[in-house]
Order: C-alpha cells, then structure tokens, then sequence
C-alpha cells in the first residue's frame, strides 16, 4: 500500500490522484475496521476493542516517511501505519480482535494481546535474526502508557552506535546508522514520566528519533487541562529546541486533518533526524477520536455538544475527503464508489477472520462429540455424558474453553472406570491440551543449549590474588576486546570506570561508545538496553545498585520479560541487566527487594552469583544466549580478595544449577550471594557441635535447580533450611516453594522445613543495624541447632 513521498509538482496529475486516492482508500479501510470491530465487540464476537479511528491521515504522512530498516516503538492507536507500510491487513485487524492463535492468521502476538498491539517479525523459525535492512520493523506494543517511550530510545540509539563504532557486523541492521526510530504516544500519555526521561535523554544523546503526539485533547475522559501545563505539550517544551549555540529537539506542530501540511511535516522531519541524527518531536494536534477510547464506553458521557459537533466537522477523514474535491483530485461519485467497494472488503475480511478463527474449534468440537458418543455406549454414567454432549452440541460458537470444560466434567464423572472409550478420551484431551500449550503457554523463555555448560577456573602459577573487581574489570576487557557488538552503559560506568571499578580503564581503551556515562535515569537506561538489542547488538545495561531497579522494574516486567511471549518468538531483545546488592548496611541498597523481582519477571534470568569469579563465567554465558537477564553482583564482594583464573575466556557459570559448596550429612542449608559466606562460616562452627551441614549455593534463581539436586541433598540429611536476606515471604520462600511443590522434596524430611529471612522492614543504618535486621551467623546457629534440639533434646540442650 505504501507509495514514496511525492509532490504535484514532479509526477503527472494521475500519478498523483492514483497517490492520493491510494492514501484514501488505506484511511477509509481502517476507519471501516474500526467501526466495524466495535460492532463485534459490542455483539460478543469480540471480547475488547481499541482502536485507531481519528488519526488515521496523520498516520499516512509518517508511514511515507518510514523506510525499510526503520523502527517503529508506538501505541494502540496506530494500525492505519501499519496498514500503510503493508504489515497490517483486514483479515489481520480482526483476527486480533477475535484473538486467533493462529499466528499466520494473527502475526502480530497469535492472540496473545488484545487488538491494537503491532509488531513485525524479526526473526526466523529457528530464532535466528532476519535481514532487518529488508523490512519495515515495528517493536512489539505494550499497553502501559507511555511504556515505549524508554524503549524508543534504545532503538534510536543503535543507529547512533552503527554510525560511530568500527567492526559491527551491521548487514542485517544498520546501513551506517541511517535508521530513524519512530515513536509515536497520545497526548494524556506525555504526562507519564516515561515521556519526560525519554525525552530528556534523547535530548542529551542526539539520536535519531521522530516522536508523535496524537493530540486530540483527551485521556479517556480527562481533558488536557488536567493533563498538560497550558494544555499545551509543545508549547511547554520549548525550552527543548535547539538553536544556534545548542542541541536540543526540532519541534513542529501540525494539524492532524491537513494532508498536505503532514506529509511536509514528516518529509522534514526525516530528513532532519535521518542526516543529522536531532530527535524531533511532532505534535499532531486538532485531531478526534470518534468513537471515543475503547468499547468499554462512550464519549458522549464526557464531551458536550459543541465538541462533538467540532469533531464531526474536523474529523480528519473528512477534512481529507473534502481536499480531494475542493482540489477536483476527484468526483464525489467516484469516492463513493470507493467507499462502497471498501465497505464490502471490510465485511468479507470480517467473515473469512472468522472463519479461520473459528473453524478449527468446531472441528476439535466434532472430533470430541465423536468420542463422546462412543463413550456414552459404554458408561455406567451414560446420562450425564448424553448431556454434557448434548450441551456441547448445542453451542454453535464453541470457544477452546468450552471444549476442556467438557473433557473434563465428562473425566469427572467416569472417574471410577476404566475402559478403551476412556482411554481414547484422555488421549484426546492431552493432545487437545498439548495444542494449547503451544498455543498459550510457550515462549516464555528462549530455548538455549549451553545454559548449563560449565567451564571451572584454572589456575597456573602466576594466578594471584587480587580484589574481585580485578577479575570482573579483566572480564569485561576480554569481552569487549573479543565481542565488537557488546557494550555496557550506567551511571558512573565510564569515566571512573564503575562506583567499585569493575570497569576501570575501559572507556579510555574502548571508547565512550561502548563505555559510557549516563545520566540518572534508570528507566532509559533499561529502555536503552532493549531497543539496542532489538537491533541486533549486546547490551550490558547498568543499574546502580539493586533498589534502583525498582525505577526500571515496569519495563522489566511488562517490556522486557514479556517480549519472546507476547510475539509467540518472533522477537528478542537478550539484554543483560547488570547491578549489585546484597549485605549493604542501610535501608538503601541492601538487598530486600528479591521477592517482588521474581515474581514480575517470569521470562528474564535472575542470577545470584556468590563471588566475581562466578559473576564474570555469568557474564561469558549469558553472551552465548538470547534470554534477558537480571545480574545482581555482591555489593561487598568487590574488594574480597579471589585468586584470578588464567582461563577467564573460557569462564563459564552454569544457569540453573545449583553448587553445593560444603558436603554434609545433617541438614541441607540453602543461600546465595553474600549470605552464603555467612552461611559457609556457621557451617564450620556448627560442625564443632556435632552437626554436619551441607550448604548449597542456588547461584540461579530463575531458572531454579533445573537438575533437581537439592532434593538429592535432602534425601540425604532429611532437614531444610533456607535463608536468605529477603523480607519473610520473599525469596525464601519461593525456594521453599520450589524445592517442596517442584521437587517433592517433602517425602525425605525427619524434620519441618524452615526458612530465615532479615526482619519485614529494610535493614537499619550501620553494622548493629544490619546485625539487628538480616540474619546474622548467631541466628543461623540457633536456627539450626534448634531443629536438632526437637530432634534430640539430650544431645542438643536448649540454648536458651
């Protein structure tokens, strides 16, 4: 559908009414899908519906302007772009509307997001990545607002790194750093603050960006002026233009509804963020949404009369419509000719959606009834299987849900038999819930082969010892010096080489490209890392210390984890996060935010390593895989002396496997990170006393003990305990969860199993503070000599 940006002036006139009435057609297609799909929602063929009616010219101009190899980071108003740049169809409109799981029939998740949610796909069936140069990318949406703003970022940025670093291999991804990052946000969302960190940091960094507003003066009902200073969001950030003497943002402002005036507005805008890599910001105003957010209501309840009427005239599908004739581009009679044959294409792609949605159900329905009725021949509960096939039956529209339901009631009620119609049941209600496994539950992880590969140390004799950033530091130099496409970037990481100068020297020996200082910004500096390595390079994103995550934990969450699943594989993003926590003295950085973390980043790694000889084979590993991951270094580690490997290239520290670190016979005690040390010393003093501890370092939170070994530990000292500096409830016990449900490691145990965790609130200042509030070796001692005290109150006398 796409065509190149071209004036009156240079074609002939029916090159351009051909132009025109292509862009035509494209924005009356999408208002018909729009108003169509609301229609199936409010019916119950749809379940949700948010759509991109009002915007649709303004959309036109910008798809104009976008070339292959560009990026797209935007919102759930934008499906006339992506109707524009051919990776949008009708069929596929309302396919997400429907949530087809079909990811041929829905590309852009297999029904995973609701409608409005767009991606591209940016890599092969074996995950390895497509020519990027030879399509128009978008990244995968989220809803959050605002949440694509920090990843917009990363994507420009990578031109920026294409453009200025020697030795990429930039074939599939960059043609000279010559990509623009396009995003695009509604005006409600600019209050986020997303919005203003991006665009402050794009600002500082000059990066190819060309941000959109959709302005048309609401958020859901709020209007502007509980928004916006001024209600204005252009007119506020003046003070970001650039001029003469500074660097800043190109700012226009353009009328949604004025065809002409947008596509001059996106033509400049390229130009100037394609050459000279200035972000430039678009504001969009004056435009409408005619049917208000979403189908979870009506505008009418909040806009008057006079809005409504203004919106009707400004509308911009009319305004468009309107130029065409004052401009004789076109007769109204061939417009509507074209309206009419759109309306028919709109309806028939609505029908054969549905079609390819539904059928494949009613099928597996048929199948199913088939079963069913063999079964009912030969059941003592033949009445209550004729009529949950009777039910079945009757529903003409089945969902997959209904299909289980049945299997499964019909299962529940035959649970005393046995027979071949039983079995054949069974078979089918696991291939039927294989299928929808596939279809709902995988991807959440990038399959890896390695993970588990493990290279130890080696030691010759000039291995000394040294602090532990010095193996760190030593690391990241073979890195950098082996892997032209990593980087690493944070506060403090460049020109002193890192708070604890485990980067020391790097900058200087590779550049403030690849080591480089930012600014205090951890929410960018995740966005930063994704859309880098959206793009095909290896970002280390550095985060402070472990609460700072806390600032970039919603991209976390909701982007980064969730990306390989919400595009059923067809997108990756294999960042690493590095930070580091753990047994600092405060309330302020000292560890107590695990739980909270593991519970919102199922997809992404957490690794725990207990030194920075294991901290640097994570490092080496994870840049042999795609998987996003969380790396928290012990904060107190970095000036512990460890003796230096010889073989730090071939480094490798397993993911997913647990190292147990002392043998025992008595009790299997469970840590990680700078307690273990603790651990490992109340080990030995309780040795003294006739217990024999095994103690197990978890190394790998997610994923967890992928061998099963601390079960085996278990069913050797039948005893549990796991500690941890979490707050109760955190990290303990989902180890204890997993060890327990997981690995049944319940059958083995003499004794209940128990965890120790730091006290509910964060540690208090200074060493008695972090004594009083985290588990010290005294009360693992008591801990453990507690159980055995229950088990043999003679041997082992209360301590008091």
């Amino acid at each position: 559908m796409q065509s190149e940006t071209k004036t009156k002036d240079s074609i002939s006139f029916e090159d351009f009414k051909t132009e025109v009435l292509a862009d035509y057609k494209i924005a009356v297609t999408s208002r018909e899908c729009s108003l169509l799909g609301r229609r199936e929602v409010l019916t119950g063929k749809a379940k949700f519906g948010i759509f991109g009616d009002g915007k649709e010219v303004p959309q036109l101009a910008m798809a104009k302007a976008f070339k292959n190899g560009d990026f797209r980071s935007g919102y759930y108003r934008d499906q006339t772009f992506m109707m524009a740049i051919n990776q949008f169809s009708i069929e596929q409109f309302f396919s997400g509307l429907y949530a087809d799981s079909n990811l041929e029939n829905e590309p852009m998740s297999g029904g995973r997001q609701m409608g409005g949610h767009f991606t591209t796909h940016s890599l092969n069936e074996d995950g390895s990545w497509k020519n990027l140069m030879e399509q128009k990318n978008s990244s995968a949406d989220i809803s959050p607002t605002a949440s694509q703003m920090p990843r917009l970022l990363g994507l420009a940025q990578a031109s920026k790194i294409y453009r200025n670093v020697e030795g990429l291999s930039a074939e599939n991804f960059s043609e000279n750093g010559n990509e623009i990052a396009w995003g695009t946000i509604g005006n409600a969302s600019t209050s986020e603050g997303h919005f203003w960190e991006t665009l402050n940091a794009a600002g500082v960094m000059q990066v190819p960006m060309v941000l959109s507003v959709w302005d048309d003066e609401y958020g859901i009902s709020v209007h502007a002026r509980h928004q916006t200073t001024k209600e204005n969001i252009s007119e506020i950030i003046k003070g970001f233009q650039r001029d003469e003497e500074n660097k800043g943002y190109e700012i226009i402002v353009v009328n949604g509804w004025d065809y002409v005036a947008l596509i001059e507005a996106y033509e400049k805008a390229e130009k100037i963020a394609r050459k000279e890599h200035c972000p430039v910001l678009i504001h969009v105003v004056e435009l409408t949404q005619p049917q208000g957010h979403s189908t979870s209501g009506s505008h009418e309840r909040y806009k008057n009369e006079q809005r409504l009427s203004w919106e009707r005239e400004y509308d911009c599908n009319v305004k468009f419509r309107e130029w065409i004739l004052e401009n004789n581009i076109s007769t109204d009679e061939e417009l509507q000719s074209i309206e009419k044959e759109i309306k028919r294409e709109v309806r028939e792609g609505k029908k054969v959606a549905w079609n390819k949605y539904a059928e494949p159900t009613k099928a597996k329905q048929k199948e199913l009834l088939a079963v069913l009725s063999k079964l009912a021949k030969n059941t003592e509960e033949k009445e209550t299987v004729i009529n949950l096939a009777k039910d079945l039956n009757s529903n003409k529209e089945p969902l997959k849900k209904d299909l289980a339901v049945a299997a499964r009631k019909t299962l529940r009620a035959i649970r005393r038999e046995n027979s071949e119609e039983k079995s054949q049941l069974l078979n089918w209600l696991k291939d039927f819930n294989k299928d929808m496994a596939d279809d709902y539950n995988s991807h959440l992880y990038i399959k890896s082969n390695g993970i588990q590969s493990e290279v130890l140390p080696e030691y010759d004799e000039g291995s000394t010892e040294v602090d532990g950033r010095i193996i760190l530091r030593d690391n990241f130099d073979q890195i950098f010096g082996n892997i032209p496409e990593t980087l690493i970037f944070g506060e403090d990481a460049g020109e002193i080489g890192d708070v604890n100068q485990g980067l020391e020297g790097l900058q200087k020996k590779y550049g403030k490209q690849r080591v480089a200082d930012v600014g205090i910004r951890e929410a960018t500096i995740l966005g930063q890392g994704i859309g880098m390595a959206m793009r095909g390079l290896r970002p280390i994103a550095e985060i402070q210390y472990l609460d700072y995550v806390m600032y970039a934990l919603q991209g976390m969450s909701d982007d980064l984890a969730t990306l390989q699943y919400r595009t059923k594989g067809k997108q990756k993003a294999p960042l690493i996060i590095r930070t580091r926590g753990h047994r600092l003295e405060g309330i302020w950085h000292s560890g107590s935010q695990m739980g909270g973390i593991l519970n919102l980043v199922r997809g992404m790694y957490v690794l725990v390593p207990r030194n920075m000889t294991k901290a640097a084979g994570f490092y080496n590993t994870l840049l042999e895989q795609d998987t996003p991951a969380l790396l928290v270094e012990c904060l107190n580690g970095y000036r512990l002396k460890e003796k230096r490997p010889s073989n730090l290239p071939e480094l490798r520290t397993p993911i997913g496997k647990v190292e147990t670190v002392r043998e025992g016979t008595d009790i299997t005690l469970i840590s990680y990170g700078s307690t273990l040390r603790i651990v490992c010393q109340t080990a030995e003093e309780l040795s003294e006393y006739g217990i024999n501890s095994e103690v197990i370092d978890v190394q790998s939170l997610l994923p967890f003990d992928l061998d099963h070994d601390i079960v085996k530990s278990v069913e050797k000292t039948n005893r549990l305990l796991v500690i941890d500096e979490d707050v109760p409830g955190g990290a303990s016990a989902f180890i204890l969860d997993k060890v327990l449900n997981e690995q049944n490691a319940w059958r083995y145990l003499d004794s209940k199993p128990q965890t120790l965790t730091a006290k509910e609130h964060r540690p208090a200042y200074g060493t008695d503070g972090d004594y009083f509030s985290k588990p010290s070796a005294e009360d693992i001692f008591e801990k453990v000599y507690a159980i055995f005290n229950e088990v043999n109150p003679e041997e082992y006398p209360a301590i008091r």
